[in-house]
């Protein structure tokens, strides 16, 4: 297995690293499913560490790229604060040109690659595929914060306002309205197999965030790529899971994807 490190150009010129993972008699045919993964909120920086469940993944002749997107941490507060707020769509763009560097490098092609994310990495990931359906043949979304309109009004939602705005300043509600993925989702447009996964009693992110999306995307494709929602009702935003709910989640998402990307 290779781990390599590389440095892909955005869409206004930043350099943006990205870990990648593979096999290393991986074929650089542009066949291969690809997973592409961030996070990009709070200053968090995202490591390349043993995994398991990744591995599962390689074994199977898959590439897990992991984008250090701007929001993170890995620069510091400057990269944290570059996709913060009115400076959200730094990170799905980030996402996106790293997407463009795999089919461009022949790791794979729009059809065999996927963004995944979580809780406020479902932004990334959601606003990945609703601003270039075209560039992933499926997304994976995991307790993703999905309308972030709604968002404040919700438990958890004004501990978050320093991150990403308030709805009650219009500056605030421009941002927050561009990076909600919900109210991004536009009839006319066919957008790639998706899987939203959710615990019922998630105190983080409100599983109807993911209701909610699901039931938008299920309505604008009609069937055609599905979308599900995959709804675990004994558990919350997936950190006390038991490792049967997190092997048996992984198992889901890995099938799904094996079974959509270039089907």
């Amino acid at each position: 297995y290779l781990s390599e490190e590389v440095l892909v150009t955005s869409h206004d010129g930043v350099k943006v690293p990205v870990s990648i993972l593979r096999r290393a008699d991986l074929k650089m045919d542009g066949s291969n499913p690809t997973i592409v993964y961030g996070y990009g909120s709070y200053g968090i920086s995202m490591d390349v560490v043993f995994s398991p469940i990744r591995l599962g993944w390689l074994e199977q002749g898959g590439v897990f790229a992991i984008a250090h997107v701007r929001g993170g941490g890995e620069y510091g507060q400057e990269w944290h604060y570059a996709g913060r707020m009115a400076n959200k769509p730094n990170t799905w763009k980030d996402l996106i040109a790293v997407a463009e560097h795999l089919v461009d490098r022949g790791y794979t092609s729009p059809q065999q690659m996927a963004p995944m994310g979580g809780s406020a990495g479902g932004i990334l990931a959601g606003r990945a595929i609703t601003e270039r359906p075209e560039l992933f043949g499926a997304a994976i979304i995991q307790v993703g914060m999905l309308d972030a309109i709604r968002a404040e009004t919700t438990t958890n939602g004004v501990p978050n306002i320093k991150e990403f705005g308030t709805v009650t300043e219009k500056a605030g509600f421009d941002s927050l309205l561009e990076m909600s993925s919900y109210h991004q989702v536009k009839e006319g447009v066919n957008y790639p197999a998706t899987m939203l996964t959710h615990g019922f009693n998630d105190p983080r992110v409100n599983p109807w965030m993911s209701g909610k999306m699901a039931a938008r995307l299920q309505f604008v494709n009609q069937g055609h790529p599905p979308v599900l929602l995959r709804v675990d009702f004994d558990a919350g935003h997936g950190i006390d899971s038991t490792r049967e709910q997190i092997l048996s989640q992984y198992a889901d998402i890995f099938s799904f994807l094996l079974s959509q990307l270039d089907s």
